[in-house]
């Protein structure tokens, strides 16, 4: 606490040095920094305030002036907030505490494969709403006949990468389709990529003679105006094969824009991967990672299940989770992160 009081003191501090606005992205930064730190040590507080009251009602139980439901009220949000400073100290890594950029799209399957795609951009639409973040919808392709063929959103929120990182992966559905007029059973699969939204700190040195830029019209709803001009944009980035689009704008402008933050995000994430991959084969633990190798699978029939095959975290309350109950998921996901990393450090 002593230590977060401190490092407050010093950004407040540098928040008022007359030449603090001279660069603009540094004091933007030092802001996030400050607000970062105030939640945090709120969080410390609060938890202290429930410790101290949970203590009251004890001593009054005890002397029957009150009653076992609000000493069960009390601990529930002690509990909770226990939940949510263990969530916090975990989210120590370089880029946890940035946005977070979400590209979802569909497997092989076509339209099965479209809808579970739709369906998983639902789930994290709920998720963001849950935890009271906001969501920037960048590009979404709708599918032919249902679901959508790409969706690319970013979730901007305290630690909002750190949290989603651990949705990175393919995530398989088995369930009878609503497509197959013989009720049959279905398996689908669909891949979630995640990447920490760059900021103005981070700087990404791009070539423009490496990027192609193409313009088309804009697919699906969107207004006239979308579809009529050649408002959508598509950015590849040649030496690496990369692709980024953005055709939820009204501006080509706009998409352009957002295409590069979105390929921006991707290249600083892909340096990111070369780093850990070397680590791994230094370590001699490089793994192939293929379409098969599903992170979690969601079965609607012939019994109702989700399990993260990483951790063994299971529920059988499907709905819970595709209406955004993801929570539980994470944390598990980062706990075994932690004591990986803590197993390595005592070898």
């Amino acid at each position: 606490m002593d230590t977060l009081q401190s490092n407050l003191e010093i950004h407040r501090k540098t928040s008022l040095k007359p030449e603090f606005w001279s660069d603009q992205a540094k004091a933007s930064g030092t802001l996030k920094k400050i607000s970062r730190i105030e939640k945090e040590i709120e969080l410390w507080d609060n938890l202290n305030t429930l410790n101290d009251d949970i203590e009251v009602l004890i001593e009054f139980g005890e002397e029957g002036e009150s009653t076992p439901e609000e000493g069960s009220a009390e601990l529930k949000k002690f509990t909770t907030r226990v939940d949510d400073l263990e969530l916090r100290m975990m989210l120590s890594g370089d880029q946890d505490d940035k946005n977070a950029i979400v590209t979802i799209h569909p497997g092989a399957g076509g339209t099965e494969s479209q809808d579970w795609a739709d369906m998983l951009y639902r789930m994290y639409t709920r998720w963001v709403e849950k935890k009271e973040f906001s969501k920037d919808l960048m590009n979404y392709q709708a599918g032919d006949e249902a679901g959508i063929k790409d969706a690319t959103f970013e979730v901007k929120g305290d630690f909002a990468y750190g949290m989603l990182k651990s949705e990175a992966g393919i995530h398989r559905l088995v369930r009878i389709s609503p497509f197959d007029s013989n009720n049959r059973r279905h398996t689908s699969f669909a891949s979630v990529f995640v990447y920490p939204s760059v900021d103005e700190e981070i700087e990404i040195e791009i070539d423009p003679n490496d990027l192609r830029i193409d313009t088309y019209r804009a697919s699906g709803a969107g207004g006239q105006h979308v579809n009529r001009t050649d408002s959508a944009v598509r950015i590849t980035h040649v030496p690496t094969g990369i692709v980024a689009t953005c055709q939820n704008e009204r501006s080509q402008h706009k998409n352009k824009s957002q295409a590069m933050k979105v390929l921006k995000s991707r290249l600083y994430q892909l340096e990111l991967e070369k780093e850990k991959e070397a680590m791994k084969e230094l370590e001699g633990e490089k793994k192939d990672i293929g379409w098969g190798s599903q992170i979690r699978s969601y079965v609607f029939h012939p019994y109702t299940m989700v399990k993260d095959h990483r951790t063994k975290e299971e529920t059988g309350n499907v709905q819970a989770v595709m209406d955004g109950d993801l929570d539980r998921f994470m944390r598990t996901f980062l706990m075994s992160e932690v004591s990986a990393n803590q197993k390595k450090l005592t070898e």
